[in-house]
């Protein structure tokens, strides 16, 4: 007899370890940003090169976290997850031997297939850990790291390393970290549960015997995955026009030394870091479709605050913080919660990846380089209408998505079985 005791120990170390290499991976691909002004002078780059290198890494990662998050359902999560941490982590360090824009624009799409291959296969795997009734959260915490290593961290690490160090090496240092994260998810992280038992030979003669598996078309049939994959489109708009053209933004137009400026960048993932488990939390109790509104709204409202401020670091920082806190508890929250909920059963990292990948290819690959195009065309100052624009869309799109927290459904049952036991037609 099967124990039905959860195994809590378990869920904490994986949970632990997967948000720590999702922080991995926001420290690799974001530590680029507060480099530029200086990659910018040695490589003789534009701000359309700079939108240029953010997007094309966004497109080969949303190209392979589609593909990838189905593989993983099929052949197990650690196939994938381990050799993924060590490529990117690899794939990093090379980005600091490149000797021009055509090198740094290859390093960074490989570094997108690397980081597009882990990105959907560690939220499954983290909803494998997960107790039910933690999923939201757990979920938004793997996710929030991130934010905290990537958006948060990273512009103050680069902005400090480049005292001592030239930007070439401080790709270099931050490799190092991933590859010993790598040995230790090899060691701890389990195979899924339904590989895992799929791998018996008594389930083998039975899928033999079973009609084949579903595909990436029936998961687009849940009403959801396309609303999520269009409301993720534009919330990462927000998140990587911030990440990628505020650097530039706060010392080209407001004037800010590099020090200032790493500092009130690093509000992105600081405010992010607390919203990416604060909001899928959140859902949790209120259900997913107020907490997405209450997202993008919030955003919108942050963004055009933001843009009436003139050279007042404290505040800067202050009112991103919250914007990052709506934008990237989304990220969280859609990709998260909502896909996992949405996905038929046996395909959640197939379902994770394509709502995933559809955010990344058009909001972290081509809004990189449509806000390279804005500011090299129309001024750098107006930069911020772009995510204004996507996350108000954003609203209006969420209104469509369906319930599916677990609390909130089982209240919705209480209520109808209270009001007199049967469900409306």
């Amino acid at each position: 007899m099967k124990s039905t005791r959860w195994d809590t120990s378990y869920e904490w170390k994986a949970v632990t370890l997967l948000a720590l290499g999702f922080g991995l991976v926001g420290l690799d691909r974001w530590l680029i940003a507060p480099l530029f002004p200086s990659i910018m002078k040695d490589l003789h780059l534009t701000a359309q090169d700079v939108g240029n290198c953010i997007g094309i890494l966004g497109l080969s990662w949303g190209i392979f976290a589609a593909l990838m998050g189905g593989i993983s359902d099929r052949i197990g999560r650690r196939k994938v997850l381990i050799p993924a941490i060590i490529a990117f982590s690899l794939l990093s360090g090379f980005s600091g031997v490149a000797g021009g824009l055509a090198s740094l624009l290859a390093v960074r799409a490989l570094m997108g297939v690397a980081e597009g291959s882990f990105c959907p296969t560690s939220f499954a795997a983290t909803a494998d850990a997960s107790h039910p009734k933690r999923r939201g959260f757990n979920l938004g915490l793997q996710q929030s790291g991130f934010a905290l290593f990537g958006l948060a961290l990273s512009p103050i690490i680069a902005t400090q390393l480049l005292n001592v160090v030239t930007w070439r090496w401080v790709f270099a240092l931050v490799s190092i970290p991933g590859l010993i994260l790598g040995l230790l998810m090899f060691l701890v992280i389990r195979e899924s549960p339904a590989v895992a038992e799929s791998a018996l030979p008594e389930r083998q003669a039975q899928k033999a015997a079973q009609p084949e598996r579903g595909n990436w078309r029936d998961v687009l049939k849940s009403r959801n995955i396309p609303v999520a994959m269009a409301a993720l489109f534009c919330a990462m708009t927000g998140v990587f026009v911030l990440g990628a053209m505020l650097p530039l933004y706060l010392t080209e137009y407001l004037a800010l030394d590099t020090q200032r400026m790493g500092v009130v960048v690093s509000a992105i993932g600081f405010g992010g870091f607390v919203g990416q488990f604060g909001l899928p939390g959140l859902s949790d109790l209120v259900g997913r479709r107020l907490a997405s509104i209450v997202g993008f709204a919030g955003t919108a409202v942050m963004l055009y605050v933001f843009r009436g401020l003139g050279s007042q670091p404290l505040v800067l920082f202050i009112v991103l913080f919250v914007a990052a806190f709506f934008t990237l508890g989304l990220v969280s929250l859609l990709s998260g919660p909502v896909a996992t909920e949405a996905a038929p059963a046996g395909m959640v990292s197939t379902a994770i990846g394509i709502v995933v990948g559809a955010g990344e290819i058009f909001g972290g690959g081509v809004a990189p380089a449509l806000a390279g195009f804005v500011a090299t065309r129309f001024g750098i100052q107006n930069i911020l209408w772009l995510p204004i624009c996507a996350v108000v869309v954003g609203i209006g799109v969420s209104l469509l998505l369906e319930e599916t927290a677990p609390a909130r459904a089982r209240r919705n049952s209480q209520a109808v079985e209270f009001a007199g036991g049967e469900q409306p037609e």
